[in-house]
């Protein structure tokens, strides 16, 4: 079961243990060692029930010798204490496992002390909220936070945000008011950092032409307007009109981005003796706010973060689709998705919401952990400790136990 630092602290560690271990029926409890800024309900903590999280921060002491030029930010939590190395020791004492959950790339702190290492527009403008996967000291921090996080008793880094990020859902209070369309919001998201455009030519594509191509459609659609003529779910070959061929390169050099780092992360993480899981945020994307993704499965959104999940199974222990659906059917037909993808069942795994507005019954949720079960899926978790009313944990209890 996931959870957050602060539920430890708040309820205490030995409370929330209780819980996940004799009331939900659990056997781990992974918590977020690397996260971004927030502002969440707590239906259950006794101290706060609307909290801002302390964004941009590893809430571990981390190994400062490690690092290079991006130097994780402490949270107040891990200056004064060790949250990860406490639950290590009193999950140990229960025989239970704990896992790191991560979230690598998508960090403003670090964007705005390093705007250098964002993602950069085809205007050139910084997106300060997310790290570029081309860029090699980005690449390097990833790699020492992995090995970092591995220096303690963690079964699986459970990781997030390792590929590129589409233009929204990056930063508060944004404001998108002329209708770009589902092209131009897309093209303003691709990076056009030097790294990146490297990349593209490192693979032949004439990168300079696609990033004028790029520039020059958004001018049009801002100062003529246009998008009414765009799909509603893009595709790759909705973009071969604009740069053909080389287009397709330049999106192909992305995914070879995403994969390598993948391996790199990978290889970082079990050289500390930990698993690597890669969290597949497709099915948020369609379903996080509603609960009712629509269109098709979720896997197909992969190739716009630069994701090619038959890769990163070779490359990582685990590929975790997040199943964020009231639906157990669209469950059903996005691990059908999946495992055309991924063939070997036992690297699959799939995150559940057991609440809403995802799950408002024990028999919702009983039905989506028996897809799991049916299908042999290497891993199951639970979103989130903190998020959930406690009697969600007697839904996940029954689930598990087949009631």
């Amino acid at each position: 079961m996931l959870a957050f630092a602060t539920d430890l602290r708040d309820e205490g560690t030995g409370t929330v243990l209780d819980n996940v271990q004799n009331r939900a029926g659990v056997d781990g409890l992974t918590m977020a060692v690397a996260y971004h800024d927030a502002r969440d309900l707590f239906p259950h903590n006794p101290v706060r029930k609307v909290r801002y999280l302390e964004g941009g921060a590893v809430f571990f002491p981390p190994d400062v010798a490690r690092y290079e030029s991006l130097q994780p930010r402490v949270s107040e939590l891990a200056r004064s204490g060790d949250p990860l190395g406490e639950l290590c020791e009193a999950a140990g004492d229960r025989g239970m496992r704990v896992n790191a959950w991560a979230v690598f790339l998508h960090n403003d702190r670090l964007g705005f002390a390093h705007p250098e290492c964002a993602t950069q527009n085809a205007f050139g403008d910084r997106y300060l909220t997310d790290l570029c996967p081309s860029n090699p000291e980005v690449r390097k921090y990833a790699r020492t936070l992995a090995s970092d996080i591995a220096r303690y008793d963690v079964s699986t880094i459970l990781s997030e945000s390792l590929h590129f990020h589409g233009l929204r859902h990056g930063y508060h209070h944004e404001r998108y008011f002329e209708e770009l369309g589902a092209v131009g919001v897309y093209l303003l998201g691709l990076c056009f950092c030097e790294h990146c455009l490297e990349a593209a030519r490192r693979r032949g594509v004439d990168a300079a032409m696609v990033h004028r191509l790029v520039r020059d459609e958004l001018e049009r659609r801002f100062v003529g307007g246009g998008g009414s003529e765009d799909p509603d779910a893009l595709t790759r070959e909705d973009l071969e009109p604009l740069g053909g061929e080389q287009m397709l390169g330049y999106l192909d050099a992305r995914t070879e981005t995403v994969t390598s780092l993948l391996d790199e992360v990978a290889t970082a993480a079990s050289g500390g003796g930990a698993g690597f899981a890669f969290l597949d945020l497709c099915g948020a994307e369609k379903g996080f706010a509603t609960g009712h993704p629509e269109g098709d499965a979720a896997p197909a959104l992969g190739w716009q973060m630069g994701i090619d999940h038959t890769a990163g199974a070779d490359v990582c222990d685990t590929v975790s689709a997040t199943g964020y659906a009231a639906d157990p059917g669209r469950i059903d037909l996005d691990l059908d998705a999946y495992e055309a993808l991924v063939p070997d069942a036992s690297r699959l795994g799939l995150v559940l919401r057991p609440m809403p507005p995802d799950c408002r019954s024990a028999d919702n949720l009983a039905a989506k952990v028996a897809l799991a079960r049916e299908r042999g899926l290497g891993r199951l978790d639970f979103y989130h400790y903190g998020f959930c009313r406690l009697d969600a944990l007697d839904w996940i209890h029954q689930a598990l136990a087949g009631r």
